[in-house]
């Protein structure tokens, strides 16, 4: 019996005159995730892509899987594929259904017949397939309102598609069409949600990391990378850059008020970030912070920072409580990770009583003794580069 995965656009669908370039780019994203598993066709029409495998030994349940974190889709189902005869309909639906049909006790049909030539309207289909399967499964009956499942019988222009509940597609927008953004990614908690939160809009990802050692292990270094293969499960591949920072942290250490020490360092990540994504295509920053949640996160701290860039910085967690955060972690399963007890720079100079309420000029003055620039075109020069999926 054939089968398909049945993929549902949503937001893609509110899109105008380019809806069809957002449609290709998520077309391409799939096939892109989905190569290794198999040969498959893939084809849109009628609001819906069909993902149709053409060998035998095709890994229905990781395609599953991998579909349902590639961003773009609302929602998708594995389907069984029918002749648009209502006979054929009604014998495979029988077949292909009987083991979810099985381990329930009530369902629901629906239909859709977006084939106006069909013969029998919706509910007509409905009512047959319905009846045809109270007969062949005697324990089950019917309930509209709060069904154990819904079967969906979609009548389309190739053919028509069994399926049973539709299951939940990741959303957003296709990565790939707003852009290329660089996010500042440290092994804590918020900065891959932030990551996933701006893939999720459509945006392309790199990533700049800072290590401080010997403040900061391999382990650390190895934390951040393990957290973006999981990011990258949603946004595919991810460019990191890896920035020494260890002169910078000392010459910090040696020249600067101690309660300045994060500001000054957030400064200066900021300015090599904006060189290193100018040099990656990027057109803005990502960072994880949220409003008043650490020193360095009060809006005063944010307005210092952000005036060493002039790219745009995209800050996605803004409005968000920890809880938040955590539930998003949580869910794209960063959390576990993100808890592993390896420092980043910041937290290992995070000073004793650290300026919350910082003034620009007050900032400028307690950066004064350093060599701003030889410092950031040392650090860009010295960057690794690595490829994370």
């Amino acid at each position: 019996m054939k089968e398909i995965i049945l993929i549902k656009n949503g937001e893609l669908a509110l899109k105008g005159l380019n809806r069809s370039t957002f449609e290709d780019i998520l077309i391409k994203n799939m096939r892109r995730r989905l190569k290794d598993l198999g040969k498959i066709s893939i084809r849109k029409a009628q609001s819906a892509i069909y993902i149709e495998p053409e060998e035998e030994e095709f890994d229905f349940e990781e395609a599953l899987d991998r579909v349902s974190r590639i961003f773009g889709i609302a929602g998708f189902s594995r389907a069984c594929v029918c002749e648009k005869t209502v006979e054929d309909i009604l014998e495979k639906s029988v077949i292909y259904l009987k083991d979810t049909m099985e381990s329930i006790k009530t369902f629901k049909v629906e239909a859709k017949r977006a084939d106006k030539n069909f013969p029998l309207t919706s509910p007509e289909i409905c009512r047959e397939l319905g009846a045809v399967l109270l007969e062949a499964y005697p324990h089950l009956s019917v309930d509209v309102h709060n069904p154990d499942i819904i079967i969906f019988v979609e009548v389309r222009d190739f053919a028509a598609y069994i399926h049973g509940q539709q299951l939940q597609g990741a959303g957003g927008l296709p990565v790939g069409t707003a852009g290329t953004a660089s996010v500042l990614i440290s092994g804590g908690i918020d900065s891959p949600v932030a990551a996933w939160c701006m893939a999720k809009r459509g945006l392309r990802l790199n990533a700049i990391h800072f290590a401080s050692p010997p403040y900061t292990s391999m382990r650390a270094e190895i934390k951040v990378k393990t957290l973006l293969s999981k990011v990258a499960r949603y946004s595919g591949g991810i460019n990191l850059a890896i920035v020494p920072f260890t002169e910078i942290q000392d010459q910090i250490a040696q020249n600067c008020p101690e309660e300045y020490f994060t500001l000054i360092m957030r400064r200066m990540m900021m300015r090599i970030s904006q060189k290193i994504a100018e040099k990656s295509g990027s057109l803005a920053l990502i960072t994880g912070e949220s409003l008043g949640q650490v020193a360095s996160q009060t809006l005063p701290a944010l307005v210092s920072t952000d005036s060493v860039v002039s790219m745009p910085v995209l800050r996605p967690l803004i409005g968000m409580d920890k809880e938040e955060i955590i539930s998003i972690s949580r869910n794209i399963d960063t959390f576990e990770t993100s808890i592993l007890p390896y420092e980043d720079c910041c937290t290992v100079f995070t000073p004793k009583h650290p300026k919350t309420r910082p003034t620009l000029e007050l900032c400028v003055q307690a950066e004064r003794k350093l060599d701003v620039e030889r410092l950031s075109e040392t650090a860009v020069r010295e960057t690794r580069y690595l490829y994370i999926e």
